[in-house]
């Protein structure tokens, strides 16, 4: 599956993004869909999950509250709402997919997403 993400830009904080994850080649009817970011000089971190399977969602800590994930299946494409935002949300966030369903302990971790998206900028300015 090939995954385009789009909607990241420029904002003052206390604003608000969204970010869109489009899927082509296949349905992900079955899919687990996640959300990570990864800041200049960090490390790639997951920010949210959806597994459509059971439609279960989870968060990161950082944003729970202020960030929310869902799908909309007919247009295949997965979104992040984020509000609230801090200038700690800049980041370049990459959406990420995988066929199998995962358990809870595994959604979290990049290492178990085969397809990823191009990455689209967020810059949160104070």
């Amino acid at each position: 599956v090939q995954l385009q993400a789009s909607g990241g830009g420029l904002v003052q904080a206390g604003g608000s993004l969204r970010l869109s994850c489009t899927a082509s080649g296949r349905t992900f009817s079955t899919y687990t869909m996640d959300w990570f970011r990864q800041a200049p000089g960090k490390e790639r971190e997951f920010v949210a999950a959806y597994r459509s399977s059971d439609r279960a969602t989870y968060y990161a800590d950082s944003v729970k509250g202020r960030f929310t994930i869902s799908r909309d299946s007919a247009k295949n494409t997965v979104y992040l709402q984020m509000n609230s935002l801090k200038p700690e949300d800049t980041a370049v966030y990459y959406c990420a997919a995988e066929p199998r369903r995962l358990i809870t302990s595994e959604v979290r971790n990049a290492k178990n997403f085969g397809s990823w998206g191009q990455g689209t900028q967020v810059t949160v300015s104070s």
